[in-house]
């Protein structure tokens, strides 16, 4: 996949490893939308980068939002052609303790942002891109999905976030 002037997003951008893929896609000439929750430092950080960088305040779980987002990044670069989605949290819990039973609601919320965002984000992006005309090389656009080795090899405390991550994992080869 061409970099240079492509029209890129990336959710969960404003910081970690997503912050880190958004600077290296601008380094490389990408243009980027830079997805993630309002009351993140995402506008600062498309400043920083500059070169056609924006900021769409984004919650993954929400449909309307990231639709509004992909939408946004098509009209300002044309196209969408590369998405990372690396929007995720994480939650340290025992399966049980001598106080009881892990939390049911932490253990939710883990799965509707990591694995129900990834796929919300993967549905609207791969829209888009199969409305590309290919490229050179035949390709409309590409699409990364973030896991984690937790997800073959999670740690004890760890049950929420492994979980998640073996789904990311597991969704992304049906996806393509």
């Amino acid at each position: 996949m061409q970099i240079q002037g492509a029209g890129a997003l990336v959710t969960g951008g404003a910081s970690g490893l997503g912050g880190a893929t958004a600077r290296e896609l601008v380094s490389a000439g990408a243009r980027i939308a830079i997805l993630d929750l309002p009351r993140s430092k995402g506008e600062e950080f498309a400043k920083e980068l500059g070169r056609g960088s924006i900021f769409c305040a984004c919650d993954v779980t929400k449909a309307d939002q990231v639709q509004a987002a992909v939408d946004r990044a098509v009209a300002e670069f044309g196209a969408l052609r590369i998405a990372v989605n690396c929007a995720g949290i994480g939650w340290a819990q025992r399966t049980v303790t001598k106080d009881g039973p892990h939390a049911l609601e932490p253990f939710q919320k883990v799965l509707e942002v990591n694995v129900i965002g990834t796929f919300n984000a993967i549905r609207f992006e791969a829209d888009r891109m199969s409305k590309n005309p290919p490229d050179a090389d035949g390709e409309r656009g590409v699409i990364v999905n973030t896991a984690s080795v937790a997800a073959y090899d999670g740690q004890i405390g760890q049950i929420a976030y492994a979980a998640s991550k073996g789904a990311v994992v597991g969704m992304t080869l049906p996806a393509a």
